[in-house]
C-alpha cells in the first residue's frame, strides 16, 4: 500500500501543489524549500504520536504570502490498499481500491478562531467524502516519522525495554529454558563479583566515613553498612541495565562517533519497525529525514539501500545528499523547488517523464545527481576550460555562485540537448553559452556554409519553447511572433556562400546578429567565435599574450589562439593561477552576460509577484 499523491493547498509554503509518490521515494531540494513541511502535512493526518492539541492548526500553517488566506487543505490519495485498511474504511474505499483522506483547517479572519475537519472518501469531492469522528483510524493506518535531530542515547533509554521485551516474547521454549540457565549462572557470578569488590581497600575506605556516621546517628544502623556493588544481585535488573557498545575483533569500543551513532540509531529504529510490520492489524508508512547525517559518501549510499530494502512498507526519505540521489531511480525522486515564494514539485513529483529524460544521459547521471537536482539555475557551457573560466570570472565579478544556487556544468562539447531535456522536466532554469561555429556543408561545391552554433541554439528553442498565446500581453505576443518568424527563417542559417569564411560578409553578420540578439532573451548566448578567440579580442588580451610568452608548453607556438587551444583546460588553469585578478577588467563585456543572466533568473525565483 502507498500514498500515491498529496495535494497541498495554501499550506505553509505550498500554495497549490500536487506531488506524486512511489513506494520508495526520495524528496530533495534546497534548504527551507519545504521538505520537512511536506512530511509534516502527512503527519497531521497520520502520525499518532501527535496529540489532538498538536494537530490543531497554527497561524504559521496558513499560507503566509497572501493576506486573504484563512483556509488550507491536505489531501492524501492511497492506492493498493491492504485488507486491514479496506476493512477499516469500508464504504469510503472505491472499487479500484482508492482511498482519500483530507484535512481541512479554517480560521475566522476576525476572531482568529480555528477549526479542523478530517474526511475520508473514494473520491476527492464533497459528495464522496465523509466527515470522520476522531482519529481511531490511526490504529490501522499511520506514519512513523524520524526527524533529522537524532539522540541515540535517549532513544535507547526510551526503546530498550520494548526491544528486549519483544525479543523475549519471540523466543522458542528451548531458548527460554537455555536463557534461564544462563541467568542462574549470571546471578552466581554477580554475588562473587560484589564480594570481590568489597575487598578492594579503596572501596572500603570510601565508605568508612559514611558507615561511622550512620552508627552515631542510630543504634539500629550498627548492624548495617553501605558498600559499593556492581549494580544488583538480581540478574534481570542487571541485564536490563546493559548498554550498547561496539565490538571489533573481540575488542570493545565505546560508541561515540556521530556517524556511527547515526547508523546505530537508524538500524535500531528500522529493526524495531521491521518487527512491527508483522502486525497484521496495522499498516505503516515510514518517513525519515536526512539519513546521511555525519556519514561519508559510501556509507550514505549503503544506508539508503538498507532503509529502502529492509522496510517493506512505503518509505519516504528527505536528503541533501547527491550520493543518496544516485541510488534512486529518477522516477522515484521528488524535486521540490520554490518560485515566487511558492513551493512545488518538478513534474508533479515522481514521474516516468523524468526517467525518459534521463535515458539519453548515460554515464553522466552521477554529475546530474550531484549538481542539477540541487540547483536553482544551471549554466551550461561546452567544456572544462569554460567551467574554470566562468567560476573564476564569477568570483572576480563578486557573483557568489553558491549563494545564488547556480551550478556550472559542461555539456561535453555540444551535447546540450540531454541536459536541456532533464532541466526541462525538473523545472530548473538554465542559461547556455555555445561557440559560434560556422561549418561547411559536406560535399557542397562551390562551398556552402551554415551558422551551426546559431542553428543549434534555435533548434533547442524550437523544441522547448512553450508559448501560452492566450495569456500574454500584446507586447509579448509581438515579440514571440517575431521569434517564431525567425525560427521559420532558420533556412537562412543553413546555406550561404562566402568568399572568405574567416571574414564574413556584412549581410551574413547582420543576419547572425539578429538571431543572436533574440536568443539572448531566452538565455541562449552565442559566442562571437569561441571562448579562446573572444578572450583574445577582449580587454584582457595583453595579459593573455604576456602569459603565453612565459607558458612552457606554448613557447613553440607563435599564434596566441593556437597556444590557448593546444590544451584548453590546462592552459586556462595555469593562466588563472597567475592572472585571475585581471578578470575584473571584463566587467560590462559581453562575455560576462551569461553569468549576469543566471543571477537575474535566480533572483526572479524569490521575488514576490
Amino acid at each position: 500500500m502507498k500514498i500515491s499523491q498529496v495535494k497541498l493547498k495554501r499550506f505553509r509554503n505550498f500554495y497549490d501543489s500536487t506531488i506524486n509518490f512511489n513506494l520508495k521515494t526520495l524528496i530533495i531540494g534546497a534548504n527551507d524549500v519545504g521538505k520537512t513541511n511536506l512530511l509534516y502535512a502527512l503527519r497531521l493526518l497520520l502520525d499518532r504520536t501527535l496529540s489532538e492539541a498538536d494537530i490543531e492548526p497554527k497561524d504559521s500553517d496558513f499560507f503566509a504570502y497572501a493576506s486573504d488566506v484563512n483556509e488550507f487543505s491536505i489531501t492524501l490519495k492511497f492506492e493498493d490498499l491492504t485488507d486491514n485498511v479496506r476493512a477499516r474504511f469500508k464504504e469510503n474505499v472505491s472499487e479500484e481500491g482508492i482511498l482519500f483522506l483530507k484535512y481541512i483547517a479554517k480560521r475566522d479572519p476576525y476572531s482568529g478562531k480555528k477549526e479542523i475537519e478530517v474526511y475520508a472518501g473514494e473520491e476527492d469531492n464533497e459528495e464522496k467524502l465523509s466527515l470522520l469522528q476522531g482519529r481511531t483510524y490511526l490504529r490501522t493506518l499511520n506514519i512513523k516519522y524520524i526527524g533529522s535531530n537524532r539522540d541515540l542515547i535517549s532513544y535507547i533509554k526510551r526503546e530498550k525495554k520494548y526491544l528486549l521485551q519483544e525479543a523475549k516474547e519471540e523466543r522458542k521454549p528451548e531458548e527460554e529454558e537455555a536463557d534461564n540457565k544462563v541467568q542462574d549462572i549470571i546471578q552466581e557470578k554477580l554475588e562473587e563479583i560484589n564480594e570481590e569488590i568489597s575487598k578492594l581497600h579503596y572501596m572500603k575506605k570510601a565508605t568508612d566515613g559514611i558507615n561511622a556516621e550512620l552508627g552515631e546517628l542510630s543504634f539500629h544502623h550498627e548492624t548495617q553498612e553501605v558498600i559499593f556493588e556492581v549494580g544488583s544481585y538480581e540478574p534481570t535488573t542487571f541485564i536490563e541495565g546493559a548498554h550498547l557498545a561496539s565490538r571489533i575483533n573481540g575488542r570493545h569500543l565505546a560508541i561515540g562517533g556521530d556517524g556511527r551513532n547515526n547508523q546505530i540509531f537508524l538500524s535500531l529504529w528500522a529493526s524495531k519497525n521491521k518487527m512491527d510490520e508483522d502486525t497484521p492489524t496495522e499498516t505503516v508508512i515510514f518517513a525519515i529525514e536526512e539519513p546521511e547525517a555525519h556519514l561519508h559518501p559510501h556509507q550514505q549510499r549503503r544506508l539508503a539501500e538498507y532503509l529502502s530494502n529492509n522496510l517493506s512498507s512505503q518509505v519516504l526519505l528527505t536528503s541533501h545528499s547527491p550520493q543518496i540521489a544516485c541510488k534512486f531511480a529518477p522516477s522515484s525522486i521528488v524535486r521540490l523547488h520554490s518560485k515566487k515564494l511558492r513551493t512545488s514539485a518538478a513534474s508533479e513529483g515522481c514521474s516516468p517523464s523524468i526517467t525518459n529524460a534521463f535515458i539519453d544521459f548515460g554515464h553522466r547521471l552521477d554529475v546530474i545527481a550531484s549538481e542539477v537536482f540541487f540547483a536553482d539555475v544551471v549554466f551550461l557551457v561546452e567544456g572544462q576550460s569554460e567551467i574554470l573560466f566562468y567560476r573564476a570570472l564569477a568570483e572576480e565579478q563578486g557573483i557568489d555562485l553558491d549563494r545564488y544556487n547556480i551550478s556550472i556544468l559542461m555539456a561535453d562539447g555540444v551535447g546540450f540537448e540531454s541536459y536541456i531535456a532533464i532541466l526541462d522536466k525538473l523545472e530548473i532554469d538554465f542559461v547556455l553559452r555555445t561557440d559560434n561555429d560556422v561549418f561547411k556543408i559536406p560535399r557542397s561545391n562551390p562551398a556552402i556554409y551554415r551558422l551551426a552554433g546559431v542553428e543549434r541554439a534555435f533548434g533547442f528553442l524550437l523544441k522547448y519553447l512553450e508559448i501560452d498565446t492566450d495569456n500574454i500581453t500584446d507586447e509579448d505576443r509581438e515579440y514571440y511572433e517575431e521569434v517564431i518568424n525567425l525560427i521559420d527563417e532558420r533556412v537562412d542559417l543553413r546555406g550561404f556562400v562566402e568568399d572568405n569564411i574567416d571574414d564574413l560578409s556584412d549581410d551574413t553578420v547582420e543576419a547572425m546578429t539578429k538571431f543572436r540578439d533574440h536568443l539572448k532573451g531566452f538565455g541562449f548566448f552565442i559566442a562571437d567565435k569561441d571562448l579562446e578567440q573572444d578572450l583574445i579580442d577582449s580587454p584582457i588580451s595583453e595579459h593573455i599574450e604576456s602569459f603565453i610568452e612565459e607558458y612552457q608548453d606554448s613557447k613553440d607556438v607563435a599564434d596566441p589562439l593556437k597556444a590557448m587551444q593546444k590544451n584548453k583546460a590546462t592552459f586556462m588553469y595555469h593562466f588563472l593561477l597567475k592572472h585571475k585578478d585581471k578578470l575584473g577588467e571584463l566587467e560590462g563585456h559581453s562575455i560576462t552576460e551569461p553569468l549576469l543572466r543566471c543571477v537575474e533568473l535566480s533572483e526572479s525565483r524569490v521575488d514576490e509577484e
